[in-house]
């Protein structure tokens, strides 16, 4: 009556998931996700390369990679976010080179540098959600009473 599971059903199921999930998240929400997706392929990639895995370090670094350059360095608003979007390009581009040299290379130090600088920033940006949101709620009831 039911057969095995198929991965390509599986897989166009997921797909679904995500692009029905991706219309209803906020840019804060994607960009946090985007910035866990970095730090997630780096240490998948660091994982593979302790384990000589090097089609897996190969590709997680390249999905880092692709995350830095076409999702957070393409959000970026340059010409509002000011100094704050000057600094995150750099430290993005300063990321991209050294995932690209960790890949040719084989360093798990420069893996974990980047991790380094990426982290303090998705936390940041984390925050910055919860004291928007706490914000948010504080104003509400006075905008009620008004």
């Amino acid at each position: 009556m039911f057969s095995a599971l198929n991965p390509r059903a599986a897989s166009a199921y997921q797909r679904i998931n995500v692009e029905t999930s991706m219309h209803t998240i906020d840019q804060h929400q994607l960009v946090s996700l985007l910035l866990d997706g970095v730090l997630s392929a780096v240490a998948t990639a660091r994982g593979a390369l302790a384990r000589s895995d090097v089609l897996t370090k190969c590709n997680s670094i390249s999905k880092a990679v692709r995350i830095l350059e076409e999702g957070l360095m393409t959000a970026l608003d340059r010409e509002s976010g000011g100094e704050v979007a000057a600094n995150l390009e750099a430290v993005y581009d300063y990321a991209l080179r050294r995932l690209v040299e960790a890949n040719a290379g084989n360093d798990d130090a420069k893996m974990q540098e980047v991790a380094r600088l990426i982290e303090p920033i998705a936390l940041a940006w984390k925050e910055m959600k919860k004291s928007t949101e706490a914000a948010n709620d504080v104003a509400q009831p006075a905008l009620a009473e008004a």
